[in-house]
């Protein structure tokens, strides 16, 4: 019910603009011309990677999803229901509802480009928060003011950066600046140069297998001493073998005289990169912080070390909590004190619970190992 009311509320109100897309793009236009920084350059390699290596993607989408959820705790039985409504069914960048999602969102980009912006639409008469958005980091530039300890997100509107009018509305967060910078560091710094090695070996098993894997046969002629050689037998010999080889059932190559038939590349074995593509992996996992088996690979591990892994990467989702925080504190400050509350808050994260999970990923490891001792078996079988 209350979900209804807020829906014909927000027909009859309306929202304030979005400062954080330029008005080109609101208006319908077409978009301006984007300028070339070597930020967008970075941010571009690092969509680049996640879409070329599926396990950093997988690794970025786990640590989001493993942050959890979290509940605001007021002093108020009425605040706490007004903030109870808007955690639920804040929408979110037009196709979602629930900050929860705004978190994630911003979160995933905070991770990938080492930056994240979003910001809060009020209704407009000021009554509290209608939406919340997610802006790209291709419209916005985030640079320090007059002060170093005071940023202002910029607006690129056909193609001049502007500070936006309301700064109270816009969250922006850095991940691990740099000294002295007002730039944040991706979680992705330094895999490229490792990627790039991971890549190579790909195309080099994908060139392999297309050699090996799809035969080609070298076929020799050699006529006898005593028989005229001519064009047309050699013709006559191509062709028929043309016609066995294309065939789409079983067909028979019969010639006359001596014809050899050898396969091109048999004596070549394919190179073993199992051991340089588990380290490669390796480093990559160690970077972004993801134990392997919460990806599913079933490398040598005991359940004391996943155990230890497991208390580590808890580590590692406490640190992402304690950044996102303050954002989703001046999201709710700002709508309780919209609402015409002034009452304190908390806020309650669920559990980080990786039982679950590391009893599944234990039995998919337990999986692994049985099918690989089965198969080790039947070998030694064949071989008596």
């Amino acid at each position: 019910m209350k979900f209804g009311r807020k829906n014909r509320r927000e027909n009859q109100l309306g929202s304030l603009p979005v400062q954080t897309v330029p008005k080109d793009r609101q208006t319908g236009f077409e978009m301006f011309q984007k300028y070339e920084t070597g930020c967008r350059a970075e941010r571009e390699l690092y969509s680049s990677l996640r879409e070329a290596v599926p396990i950093i993607d997988a690794a970025l989408l786990k640590i989001v999803r493993l942050i959890g959820r979290f509940q605001i705790k007021t002093e108020s039985k009425v605040c706490q229901k007004t903030a109870d409504d808007f955690i639920k069914n804040v929408k979110i960048n037009g196709s979602s509802a629930g900050i929860n999602n705004f978190i994630y969102t911003y979160l995933d980009s905070l991770l990938t480009y080492g930056e994240a912006v979003g910001e809060m639409i009020p209704y407009a008469d000021g009554s509290g928060i209608c939406a919340l958005y997610n802006a790209s980091l291709d419209d916005v530039e985030i640079r320090a003011d007059k002060s170093p300890l005071d940023l202002v997100v910029c607006c690129n509107s056909s193609g001049e950066l502007a500070p936006v009018k309301n700064r109270q509305l816009v969250l922006a967060t850095l991940l691990n600046p740099k000294a002295g910078t007002v730039h944040g560091t991706s979680i992705m710094s330094g895999l490229p140069f490792v990627s790039s090695i991971l890549l190579r070996i790909f195309k080099s098993i994908k060139t392999n297998w297309e050699r090996v894997g799809d035969v080609r046969f070298a076929v020799t002629y050699n006529p006898d001493s005593n028989v005229t050689f001519s064009e047309e037998n050699a013709k006559q010999i191509a062709d028929e073998w043309k016609k066995a080889m294309r065939s789409d059932s079983v067909c028979d190559f019969v010639s006359v005289g001596d014809v050899s038939i050898k396969v091109i590349g048999a004596e070549s074995q394919m190179p073993d990169c199992e051991i340089p593509v588990r380290n490669i992996l390796e480093q990559i996992l160690a970077k972004l912080g993801i134990p392997p088996f919460l990806l599913g690979l079933s490398w040598s591990s005991t359940e004391r070390m996943s155990e230890q892994q497991a208390d580590i990467l808890t580590s590692e989702l406490e640190y992402y909590r304690a950044i996102v925080e303050p954002v989703i504190s001046k999201i709710v400050t700002m709508h309780l004190r919209l609402c015409g509350f002034n009452c304190g808050f908390e806020i309650e994260w669920d559990d980080i619970n990786l039982q679950d999970t590391l009893e599944l990923s234990q039995a998919r490891y337990n999986n692994a190992r049985a099918l690989q001792l089965e198969a080790g078996n039947e070998t030694e079988v064949i071989d008596e």
